[in-house]
């Protein structure tokens, strides 16, 4: 057993400075708003989204479904947890699968908290992060919060650029320490 950091980006951003318009999806896509029934679709899909991932070995439970179904009983009970800013994107293609997912929390200082912004690998690159994102910054506004921030693993690059783009800005680096076996890192 080892001890490894990960460096992370904490990114900030003022609500009231996004796009209001609603994102629209990719033809085939529909949001699915927060239901206490569908936790276990967050779960599967966060699951399916970071399992492979690096944030699978920052973050274990992300590698795992029951992991994965922890985190969101977890972040559901929150007191702070926002529905309004929690949704999953589904897509027919004649079997309606759910392929994105993010939650948002009211954080105890009265900022927005991202959650896990996920999308499952074989719906990337078509812009799903960018609505979801979006759609949870319009929940948190719609909640009365005035700023949002996120955490994202240092070496995601790709999520780094959407994050910028959509307005996002580094406000602090920060440091997670994890336990890890030689042969654990993917």
């Amino acid at each position: 057993m080892g001890l490894t950091y990960f460096k992370r980006f904490r990114m900030e951003i003022d609500v009231h400075g996004v796009d209001p318009r609603e994102p629209p999806l990719p033809w085939g896509y529909r949001w699915v708003s927060w239901q206490p029934e569908l936790l276990p679709a967050h779960a599967e899909t966060k699951y399916q989204s970071f399992r492979t991932e690096l944030d699978a070995n920052v973050f274990p439970c992300l590698g795992e479904f029951d992991g994965c179904v922890r985190l969101m009983q977890e972040i559901s009970h929150k007191e702070g947890f926002l529905p309004e800013a929690t949704w999953l994107i589904t897509y027919d293609d004649g079997r309606s699968a759910f392929c994105g997912t993010i939650q948002g929390i009211r954080d105890r200082t009265g900022l927005g908290a991202i959650q896990n912004l996920g999308i499952t690998p074989e719906h990337r690159g078509q812009g799903l992060g960018t609505c979801l994102l979006l759609k949870a910054l319009h929940g948190f506004r719609r909640a009365g919060l005035r700023r949002a921030f996120l955490e994202v693993t240092a070496q995601n690059e790709g999520a780094i650029k959407l994050y910028r783009r959509l307005g996002f800005s580094k406000a602090r680096t920060v440091y997670k320490a994890v336990e890890v076996t030689p042969f654990a890192l993917r």
